[in-house]
């Protein structure tokens, strides 16, 4: 049997007799080599949910086909074995695993608590079974060994029967006490003659996130044999498995203790819930997201609670686990071939999924950002259907070798935009595309205006730079333009931008004041008065000042600040189109990097015409905006940061004033400070200017020691 039908194999579908065995010895052969891949090597191939669904497939076969159930079955024992260059540990308790409920709903937990009423006879009068639930952590298990309170041997699980020795590799997480904790707990005072405590090793999703920063940092100065890590299952297993412990103690491991294995010198308490709690006192970290219920339904709303959990919790989990609490009744229902009848494991939907990238796409951002989309061949993961998944960048997609034809690897988490993970190289095919090359691909242009794209140096994203003429980022353009602080156009929002760019009525910025009353009182909740009111907004805003009108124009790196001093310096729009890059960087607070933004924004000959109409249709400004050159203004070359409360001044209206003379508002407070003004409630900013001896203005003081020539028509009092 190929490959290929073997993964396309349902768990349910019917095999004839002379089939079956070689059908069962093909999917034996495909579970060993993946366990591996994911046990031994820590580098697997194919996510959880194929290799469970590969799993149920023989578990069916088998249960059809009893007499091809044989003793190295996956399914009869726990896979992985001894990595070379360890030391071998032999259990004096297996590690066992435990049954997988495949039914991802909350409703799945009914099946466990029937099986176990079942499996204890109780009939329908019987009290609810207690149940103790925990999370289903995604790392690393071990086993800890204490004699007499102190730390002897951690090993892993190995094969349920024997482990790899990592002593000296476990002995670096903080987390896990060398000594434990002596004190009354569980059945008994004082520290067990051996405790041997059963725990998952694992990375919490910031530490993985900074163990890949510096794993990209390292690959790119050149260091050979680096790599990045998948997932932080990945990343825990292969730290815990490192013949180097000062390679082991790099990676911030963590640690949660969850059972028990071999124990001397102790009386056990009564519960599983009591065996957590002696864990605890006795220093090892225990889970706080645990609980006891009692039935199916506290199980299942269990399930739901921590499922609505899940995205928000610093670690990766796949599921939850339940337990019957009381350990007399686990010892009453034993285990049965590889698992415990006494507990089991309920999942969530799978957050990765395997698929094949039909091609790759690039779509246009509303801030003119390119990014790379993979058009998958739809798979359900993170509970729902999934079509694209992000790429991010021409950067990460060339990491991950993500070409057409590739089957790769898929992860959705809650809300978050679906991604590939990285690709099955054993699947690609021999017709696979090109590596992906994004300005090669798009010929150095928008694939959605036309216009030329840009990536600037240190920037991760290619950027297309038609912003006022590229549809995908009308509406954008259409909000920033509107602004407060740009046009300042009242009542033109998100939602009539969306309707005026929805059906067709506004195309460029210069439309919007050809917009009458009527066809905006027939857009949805708009009506005459509210229409009358934003023509006359639109009216009002015809009349702007230069500075205004720059930042209006969404040119990127320029702020208000950048917008006003380019506004002072060049006295009108003709002169700054025609300005070359050093003569931008002659402006105070333009550097290389917002001359060069401001020269390709005016190089695109669309932008140009933009202005040309606008200005066309009535908007107009002061070519020299009623101020003097920056460099009599009377704050030129201040820096003065605003705290507290004034009495008439709000923030803007006094970051105007101080911008309109010249000065620039910061937001802390350094020794290059020149004045602080403070006003009621000035809190830690006022304390720290008094500390370093720094001039502290009151309202008063900021419009005296600006004067009145700027003070006119930025006051309290102005329109």
């Amino acid at each position: 049997m190929s490959q290929t039908d073997l993964f396309s194999a349902e768990p349910s579908a019917p095999f004839p007799a002379d089939a079956a065995a070689e059908h069962a010895a093909a999917l034996r052969r495909q579970l060993h080599h993946h366990a591996h891949r994911y046990y031994v090597l820590d580098a697997p191939e194919i996510p959880d949910a194929e290799y469970d669904r590969l799993f149920q497939a023989l578990q069916a076969l088998e249960a059809a086909h009893p007499e091809l159930r044989t003793p190295d079955s996956p399914t009869q024992r726990v896979l992985g074995q001894v990595l070379d260059g360890f030391e071998p540990v032999r259990h004096a308790v297996p590690m066992l695993s435990i049954r997988t409920e495949t039914d991802t709903e909350p409703t799945g937990a009914a099946t466990f608590d029937a099986r176990a009423r079942r499996e204890l006879a109780l009939g329908e009068d019987a009290p609810p079974l207690r149940y103790a639930c925990e999370l289903k952590f995604d790392g690393l298990a071990v086993n800890l060994r204490y004699v007499d309170g102190v730390l002897v041997q951690a090993a892993t699980r190995g094969d349920g029967e024997t482990g790899e020795d990592v002593t000296q590799n476990i002995r670096t997480i903080g987390q896990i006490p060398l000594r434990l904790r002596d004190g009354p707990s569980g059945g008994a005072g004082g520290l067990p003659a051996v405790l041997e405590v059963r725990g998952e090793v694992y990375l919490r999703r910031d530490a993985f996130d900074r163990l890949n920063e510096r794993q990209r940092e390292r690959i790119a100065r050149g260091d050979k044999g680096e790599r990045t890590y998948v997932n932080p299952r990945n990343a825990a297993a292969g730290a815990v498995r490192q013949h180097d412990p000062a390679l082991a103690a790099e990676r911030p491991l963590s640690f949660f203790a969850y059972g028990l294995g071999e124990v001397q010198g102790w009386t056990l308490p009564d519960t599983h819930r009591g065996v957590l709690d002696a864990l605890d006192t006795f220093g090892l970290p225990v889970c706080a997201e645990r609980a006891v219920v009692e039935g199916a339904d506290g199980l299942a709303a269990f399930h739901q609670r921590i499922g609505q959990q899940r995205d928000r919790l610093p670690f990766d989990i796949d599921g939850v686990v339940y337990k019957v609490d009381d350990l007399a009744l686990q010892r009453q229902m034993g285990f049965v071939s590889r698992e415990p009848r006494w507990a089991v494991a309920h999942k969530y939907p799978a957050q990765e999924q395997m698929t094949t990238v039909r091609e790759i796409d690039i779509q246009v951002g509303r801030t003119g950002k390119l990014t790379p989309v993979a058009k998958l061949e739809p798979v359900f993961v993170g509970g729902t259907t999934v079509s694209n998944a992000t790429l991010h960048n021409e950067d990460e997609t060339r990491r991950k070798d993500v070409r057409a034809g590739d089957t790769v690897i898929v992860r959705r988490a809650g809300d978050v935009i679906p991604e590939v993970v990285g690709v099955v190289l054993e699947r690609r095919p021999a017709d696979a595309g090109e590596p992906f090359d994004l300005y090669q691909r798009l010929g150095g242009h928008c694939p959605v205006c036309g216009s030329d794209i840009v990536r600037e140096e240190g920037e991760a994203d290619w950027r297309c730079t038609g912003g006022l003429f590229c549809p995908a980022q009308r509406k954008q353009a259409l909000l920033h333009f509107a602004g407060r602080r740009a046009m300042d156009i009242e009542g033109l929002g998100d939602k009539v931008v969306e309707q005026l760019v929805d059906a067709g009525l506004v195309r460029t910025l210069p439309e919007l004041y050809t917009l009458g009353v009527a066809k905006l009182a027939a857009l949805d909740r708009m009506g005459e008065r509210s229409a009358q009111n934003l023509v006359d907004a639109l009216e009002k805003s015809r009349h702007t000042t230069l500075g205004r009108f720059l930042f209006a124009l969404g040119i990127r790196h320029v702020g208000e600040a950048t917008a006003k001093a380019l506004a002072r310096h060049f006295g009108g729009i003709d002169r700054l189109v025609e300005a070359s890059v050093e003569q931008l960087t002659e402006v105070a607070d333009v550097g290389p990097v917002v001359a060069q933004s401001l020269r390709t924004f005016f190089d695109q000959p669309h932008h140009c015409e933009v202005v040309e109409r606008l200005r066309a249709v009535g908007v107009v400004w002061d070519e020299h905006d009623g101020v003097p050159p920056a460099e009599v203004l009377p704050l030129a070359g201040l820096t003065l940061v605003l705290t507290g409360t004034l009495p008439t001044l709000g923030r803007d209206a006094a970051k105007d004033l101080i911008e309109a003379a010249g000065g620039k508002v910061s937001g802390s407070v350094s020794k290059k400070t020149h004045y602080v003004v403070a006003g009621v409630e000035a809190g830690a900013k006022l304390e720290k200017a008094q500390a370093l001896g720094l001039p502290i203005l009151d309202e008063a003081g900021l419009l005296a020691l600006i004067g009145p020539g700027v003070t006119e028509g930025h006051g309290p009092n102005a329109a």
